[in-house]
């Protein structure tokens, strides 16, 4: 708590709403003015409670706890609180009471004046940022998987797997209606109960390319294993369609694990997002459709493929969703585990 009002005060408000307890200390903007900026930059984590304070004395404790590299907000609606608001990671201040010149340095501005609403931003801010990291690893590992099955059968010498139309047709209905539909994927209920990420942290950090090629590598070998077997016992085409078919059966199911790093499958409601079931129900029937359909089938340059090899290549495409599934439960076993040691 920084605020321009007698320690006492301060201090019995900071006891009652819990921010202070009889342990922590209390120091006055008079002390402030003792202390040089780098006993300031130490001392920070261990005060609660700043009183009688200036614009200029919010600034330089704003200054210390960044020099501690922590990710500081700030609060406030009077235009003292203008510069610490500024000078913060993110300055937030209140809709209704606060000055314009302090909304003009604020980074948010609470229009209900309630200070609740920022738990409720935070949680929004967080699932968006899951949406949007859960969209990129569905596009890009998909896109792993078609480059590694092209790359894997050039090197070999063996014809090309995939047709353009048949790329095409992958990146524009099988990956792009689902990840639409992740990037609209309700807020994880648990997502306030994670700790922080690190502000330096990037989006694509190295659990998210591991993931990724990992994904890439079982989509593609699935992939090759079926194109590979056909073309010992069929045609080139034939051994198209089925890769293809088995290439897409797997992006739409892996769709569903997609929707969490964490979380099995099975610990998901499907009926949290409709639309992306309506749309993977949808791209099922259209390809199981261009399967059977002479039209569709010239269109995709696809062959017949009969019932009983269509449930066989639904049955191998689930496969990369199945290995993803258990490494998740075997590495949420490690972390608790990890926790659990931690803790004793």
């Amino acid at each position: 708590m920084i605020t321009g009002d007698h320690p006492d005060t301060a201090t019995a408000i900071a006891h009652e709403i819990g921010i202070a307890s009889a342990e922590d200390k209390s120091i006055t903007g008079i002390e402030l003015n003792k202390i040089s900026d780098d006993d300031l930059r130490k001392r920070v984590p261990t005060i609660t409670v700043y009183a009688r304070v200036t614009a200029e004395h919010k600034l330089r404790i704003i200054r210390a706890w960044k020099a501690n590299d922590a990710v500081v907000a700030m609060t406030g609606d009077g235009v003292n609180d203008a510069p610490a608001i500024k000078g913060a990671d993110i300055g937030i201040v209140m809709g209704k009471s606060g000055t314009e010149v302090t909304k003009q340095a604020a980074d948010m501005i609470i229009t209900d004046d309630n200070f609740a609403t920022i738990v409720a931003a935070v949680e929004e801010g967080r699932g968006i940022y899951d949406n949007i990291r859960k969209t990129l690893q569905y596009l890009l590992a998909g896109n792993t998987g078609e480059l590694l099955l092209m790359t894997a059968c050039v090197i070999i010498g063996l014809p090309t797997p995939l047709l353009p139309i048949h790329l095409l047709w992958i990146n524009l209905v099988t990956d792009g209606l689902p990840a639409l539909c992740l990037a609209t994927d309700p807020i994880d209920p648990d997502v306030m109960k994670r700790r922080p990420r690190r502000q330096s942290e990037r989006i694509t950090n190295r659990g998210f390319l591991r993931t990724m090629a990992f994904t890439g590598f079982l989509t593609a070998g699935v992939a090759f294993g079926v194109y590979y077997y056909m073309l010992q016992t069929g045609t080139t085409e034939t051994a198209r369609s089925y890769a293809f078919a088995v290439l897409v059966f797997a992006e739409l199911l892996r769709s569903f694990g997609a929707r969490s790093e964490t979380k099995p499958v099975w610990r998901i409601s499907l009926f949290t997002n409709i639309n992306l079931v309506i749309v993977v129900a949808i791209s099922f029937g259209l390809q199981v459709w261009s399967q059977h359909n002479e039209t569709l089938g010239r269109f995709l340059k696809t062959s017949t493929i009969s019932f009983t090899d269509g449930l066989l290549l639904l049955a191998l495409g689930a496969i990369p969703l199945l290995v993803l599934e258990i490494v998740k439960v075997i590495r949420n076993g490690w972390m608790a585990k990890q926790s659990a040691n931690q803790e004793a």
